[in-house]
């Protein structure tokens, strides 16, 4: 097994490793965005400097990357306020046809030559204790892993990025909460290279802690925690959440007994038509419901956790009302929807609530008098009787169907995100049954993984 496994990431290797011509493109176009972010800083009344941070600066970019990310180190005592607004000078000028984004604060986003170019301000401080900015870090992580990533070590990142690509668990972004470059770069280095990487995986028991330079400092609650070397006070892995870290765990035991560049470079599924789906889940025997509304105007880091939120906001009232959500998931593209596939379809006409025991007088007498001397009784009422220690009442239930309930202003009591609480408040659709198949113009592939789930 051992020389199909070496065999096997030694094909990866030669797959992603960029050639000469591609490196000395990106050097070509790296140097030149160097020379005019230098120019621009010419025309400041302070003085800067242009670092080149990130895998491009560390040699341990995919073949096919486009990404280069620049920061312009400004000098401590820079205000803040200075800082944003020589920054963005410095990115426009660089990036004319760029963008404004907003991460702790505003930076330029554009493109070069077929290269996506970032270009964030941050502080010159001496230590990463010290930070001013959660950006300012960034520096020091790339100086950390510059003396201790060798031509070999970081042929071995590339691999174990390729390999945590195509298990969909690479990424720091909100959306993924997974591994980010760095992460998977201490991680390469602290077990030595890829395979011992992949085999301690398989093994570990979270919640699993390394802490590279032996700072021992501060406790963190995550499923995996590294200390960051240049920063004893924060987890490098902090974004990763339980289910990517178990994603991991289940394709390392894959790899390992079954070597296979398939692990490495999956692909997506096939999207589903609209009636693939309304018959699946006509098959499945579940009710499907979404609500689908225009994708609120933010960025992903923004959007993914409001529309986590509100799934779990909206899972959550269906299972108070007796729906039991079997499975649920939210997708964004030009629409955003929140979709949750219920156990059960529909409930009868009444509904139980109980009131405390008898023998808690005061609450007891309250809850009771509250029916008994309701005037007029709801139609369809019964009660309150006693079940037990405890008045009982049969009420008439709200709403019989997931789908009544949904097209009503009571999805606005529940927890939901801003924007988009917004959205929803300009207008919203509702599917069910066999409507849910609209869907898949949009959420084809979507709907393709939910019905066919992997690890």
């Amino acid at each position: 097994m051992s020389d199909e496994f070496d065999a096997v990431v030694e094909r990866v290797r030669e797959r992603v490793e960029p050639d000469a011509a591609e490196r000395e493109r990106l050097d070509r176009v790296a140097e030149d965005l160097h020379e005019r972010a230098r120019a621009a800083i010419a025309d400041l009344p302070v003085d800067a400097e242009v670092i080149q941070v990130g895998s491009t600066a560390r040699d341990t970019w995919l073949a096919g990357d486009r990404d280069i990310d620049l920061f312009v180190s400004f000098p401590a005592d820079v205000s803040r306020d200075d800082l944003e607004s020589y920054g963005l000078d410095v990115g426009h000028a660089v990036l004319p046809q760029g963008h404004e984004e907003y991460a702790e604060h505003p930076y330029v986003k554009g493109t070069d030559d077929g290269f996506d170019v970032d270009l964030v301000p941050c502080y010159a401080v001496e230590d990463a204790a010290e930070i001013q900015s959660a950006v300012d870090r960034t520096p020091f992580h790339t100086e950390y892993l510059e003396d201790r990533i060798d031509e070999s070590l970081a042929g071995d990142v590339r691999v174990a990025k390729q390999f945590l690509t195509g298990i969909g668990v690479y990424g720091s972004d909100l959306r993924t909460r997974g591994f980010s470059g760095y992460l998977t770069e201490l991680l390469v280095h602290e077990y030595g290279g890829f395979r011992a990487f992949v085999e301690a995986a398989a093994e570990w028991h979270p919640p699993v802690e390394l802490d590279p330079e032996g700072h021992a400092q501060a406790t963190f609650d995550d499923p995996l925690v590294v200390i960051d070397p240049t920063d004893p006070e924060r987890n490098v892995a902090a974004v990763c959440s339980t289910e990517a870290v178990a994603s991991l765990q289940h394709h390392a035991r894959q790899l390992l007994a079954n070597p296979s560049e398939e692990h490495f470079f999956a692909s997506a599924p096939d999207p589903l038509d609209e009636q693939a789906v309304s018959e699946a889940f006509e098959a499945r025997g579940t009710e499907p419901v979404a609500l689908r509304f225009d994708a609120p105007d933010i960025v992903d880091d923004q959007l993914y956790p409001q529309l986590d939120r509100s799934l779990d906001g909206l899972v959550g009232e269906l299972n108070r009302r007796g729906f039991d959500v079997l499975r649920a998931a939210a997708w964004a593209d030009e629409t955003a929807v929140l979709f949750a596939e219920l156990e059960v379809s529909e409930r009868p006409c009444v509904e139980r609530h109980e009131g405390p025991p008898v023998h808690v007088r005061e609450h007891a007498e309250g809850f009771y008098e509250a029916y008994a001397d309701a005037d007029p009784q709801p139609d369809g009422a019964y009660g309150p009787f006693i079940d037990g220690d405890r008045y009982v009442v049969e009420r008439p239930r709200e709403f019989e169907r997931a789908a009544d309930l949904l097209q009503s202003d009571t999805i606005f009591d529940v927890a939901l995100g801003a924007h988009v609480e917004s959205e929803l408040e300009s207008g919203y659709a509702v599917h069910s049954g066999e409507e849910i198949g609209t869907l898949a113009d949009e959420f084809g592939v979507a709907l393709a993984r939910y019905l066919d789930p992997r690890p």
